[in-house]
C-alpha cells in the first residue's frame, strides 16, 4: 500500500514537536527565547481578538508553557491591558526561558493561584500544561484546571488546552475547555481529534519563525494528518469525452429489509450524485417493486427473499454480477440482523472480487469474525460509528470515544482495511497506522440516513478506481461539504439526508 498522501497536512504530536524545537535551536541556531517571544506574541494577539477589552487573568504553570503565559502577560500589559498573573507553580521553581520571562514581567509580580482571583476577568489565558503532558493533572495545576473549567469565563489556551493529550486528543482527568487555542508552528492531533477537539475551540496556528523545512513535509506511514480539501478533491477524476456509464463507475448496493428500504435508496442515490455512472440495488425480491418506484435511474436486482430479508443464496447472484460488471460493492445499508441476512453479508464480503464498502448491519454481521475481513484480497473500507466499532472490538462505545485514534488504528490493523471512524472529527485509518483527520462538518449531519449517504459516496469513489485510502478521505470530505452546503440553505435543524444528496454535486471545489 502506498504511503504517499500529499493532500494531508502533518499534525505534530509531542515527540515530533520536541524534535522540531530541537532542530530549530540546535541545528538552525534559532535562539529558544526568540521562539518563545514569537509564540507569546501570537497568543497575546488571539487573546485581544477574543476579548478586546476588560481584565485578563493569565494562569501559568511550569516549563515553557508557563513561560509563554508570562511573556504574553508582559505583552498585554505593554498594550495597556489590566493583567493578573496567577502562578499555579511557584515562579522560583522555573528555569531557563520560563524563568527569564518571569524576570521580564513588568508591574505587579505573579500572585499564587486561587480560584477567586479569576473573578471579574473578561478572559483567561491557560498556560498551565503544554504538548509534553499526558495523564491526569494533579496537585495545584489540577486544581487550577478545574477552576478554569468551572468559572464560565472564556479561556484562550496556549498551544493545547491543559489536560488534553496533544498527541491523541485523549483526556484522562480534568481538562480546560477553551474558546480558542493558539498553537505554535503546527497544529497537534489532539486539537483535531475528540474529545480534545471539543476542548480546543477555534484553532489558530502561530508562525514562530521556524522554517517549514524544520518540520515534517509530508505524512508518512504511522503519521497523523489533516485533510486538505483543495489538494485532495481537485485531483479526483472527472467525466471526460468518450467515457461511458461503466467508465464513470459501477456501484452495487446490497442491503434492504422490511422497514429498512430507505437506506438502500439513500446509498444508491448518493452514489449516483457523487458521480457513479451505473448503480445496481441488490434487494430482497419482495421489496424490489417498492424500490423501483423510488430509484428511477438505478437498476434493481431482485434476490431470494425470506419474508423481506436476504438469504445466503442471494450472495452468489451478487458475486456473479460483480464478476461481470466490476466496480465496487456497498454492503449493509438497511440489511437487518436476521440470521440469513448475516450469512448473506459474511459470504458476500468474503468472496467479493471488487472493492468493498461495509457499513451498518454489514459491519454488525462481522462481530466476532474480523479475521474474515483481513483475509480479503480486494480492498476493504469499513465505516462504523463508535457504537459499531465498539461491537466489532468488544468494547463499550464510551471507551472507543475516549480513545478514538487508538481504536481506529487497531481496527484498521486487525481487519487489514481502511477504517473510517465517523464523527465530527472523522478519522480515516490505514493498516500501517497512518490516520487522516477530517477538519469537521456540521451538526446538520446528525440525522437519520446520512451514514447511508456517506456509504454511497464512498462506493462511487471506489468504483472510479481511486486508491482506497484517498477514496475514503474524498468521500468523507465531499459528504461533509455537502452537509455544510445544505445547512447553509436550510439551517442545521432542517436538513435531512436527501438534502445532503442534493448538495453533493456542488461540494467539489
Amino acid at each position: 500500500m502506498s504511503t504517499a498522501a500529499p493532500w494531508l497536512v502533518p499534525l505534530l504530536g509531542a515527540a515530533a514537536s520536541r524534535e522540531v524545537d530541537r532542530h530549530a535551536i540546535e541545528d538552525l541556531g534559532i535562539p529558544s527565547l526568540d521562539l518563545m517571544e514569537r509564540a507569546s506574541a501570537g497568543l497575546a494577539a488571539l487573546v485581544a481578538e477574543v476579548a478586546p477589552e476588560g481584565p485578563v487573568a493569565v494562569v501559568c504553570g511550569g516549563g515553557n508553557n508557563g513561560g509563554d503565559g508570562y511573556a504574553a502577560a508582559r505583552l498585554l500589559r505593554e498594550s495597556w491591558r489590566e493583567v493578573r498573573v496567577l502562578a499555579a507553580v511557584p515562579p522560583d521553581r522555573l528555569h531557563g526561558d520560563a524563568a527569564v520571562q518571569v524576570e521580564r514581567l513588568p508591574g505587579e509580580p505573579p500572585r499564587p493561584f486561587a480560584p477567586q482571583q479569576l473573578e471579574g476577568a473578561a478572559v483567561i489565558v491557560d498556560a498551565l500544561l503544554g504538548t509534553g503532558f499526558s495523564g491526569v493533572p494533579r496537585g495545584a495545576v489540577g486544581e487550577a484546571i478545574t477552576a478554569l473549567s468551572a468559572g464560565g469565563i472564556p479561556v484562550v489556551a496556549a498551544d493545547v488546552p491543559s489536560g488534553v493529550d496533544a498527541s491523541s486528543g485523549e483526556i484522562a482527568g480534568a481538562a480546560v475547555s477553551a474558546v480558542a487555542t493558539a498553537t505554535f508552528h503546527a497544529a497537534k492531533p489532539g486539537l483535531w481529534v475528540n474529545p480534545g477537539k471539543r476542548h480546543a475551540g477555534a484553532v489558530r496556528v502561530v508562525d514562530i519563525g521556524v522554517p517549514p523545512t524544520a518540520g515534517p513535509q509530508a505524512v508518512v506511514a504511522g503519521d497523523v494528518g489533516l485533510i486538505d480539501d483543495d489538494a485532495l478533491l481537485a485531483g479526483l477524476p472527472r467525466r471526460a469525452a468518450g467515457w461511458t456509464k461503466f467508465t464513470s463507475g459501477h456501484v452495487l448496493v446490497a442491503g434492504g429489509s422490511r422497514g429498512l428500504t430507505g437506506a438502500v435508496v439513500l446509498a444508491s442515490e448518493a452514489a449516483m450524485r457523487a458521480g457513479a455512472g451505473y448503480v445496481t440495488a441488490c434487494v430482497p425480491a419482495g421489496l424490489q417493486p417498492l424500490l423501483a418506484a423510488h430509484l428511477v435511474e438505478v437498476m434493481q436486482l431482485a434476490l431470494e427473499d425470506d419474508d423481506g430479508a436476504h438469504t445466503p443464496a442471494g450472495a452468489e447472484v451478487v458475486l456473479a454480477q460483480a464478476g461481470r460488471r466490476g466496480g465496487a460493492l456497498v454492503l449493509g445499508p438497511g440489511l437487518g440482523r436476521r440470521d440469513g441476512a448475516r450469512e448473506f453479508a459474511r459470504t458476500l464480503a468474503a468472496a467479493a472480487p471488487v472493492p468493498l464498502l461495509l457499513d451498518a448491519d454489514g459491519l454488525n454481521a462481522h462481530v466476532g469474525a474480523l479475521e474474515a475481513l483481513a483475509a480479503r484480497t480486494a480492498p476493504t473500507v469499513l465505516t462504523p460509528h463508535a457504537g459499531e466499532l465498539g461491537r466489532l472490538l468488544g468494547l463499550p462505545a464510551a471507551e472507543v470515544e475516549a480513545r478514538r485514534l487508538e481504536h481506529a488504528r487497531r481496527a484498521a490493523r486487525e481487519t487489514d482495511a481502511i477504517l473510517v471512524l465517523k464523527g465530527d472529527d472523522t478519522l480515516v485509518a490505514r493498516p500501517d497506522g497512518t490516520v487522516a483527520v477530517s477538519p469537521g462538518a456540521t451538526p446538520a449531519l446528525a440525522t437519520a440516513g446520512t451514514g447511508d449517504v456517506l456509504s454511497g459516496v464512498a462506493g462511487a469513489m471506489l468504483a472510479r478506481g481511486i486508491e482506497p485510502f484517498a477514496a475514503a478521505c474524498a468521500a468523507v470530505r465531499l459528504h461533509a461539504r455537502a452537509g455544510v452546503r445544505a445547512a447553509r440553505h436550510l439551517g442545521a435543524e432542517g436538513v435531512i439526508a436527501r438534502d445532503v444528496i442534493a448538495a453533493l454535486p456542488g461540494a467539489r471545489p
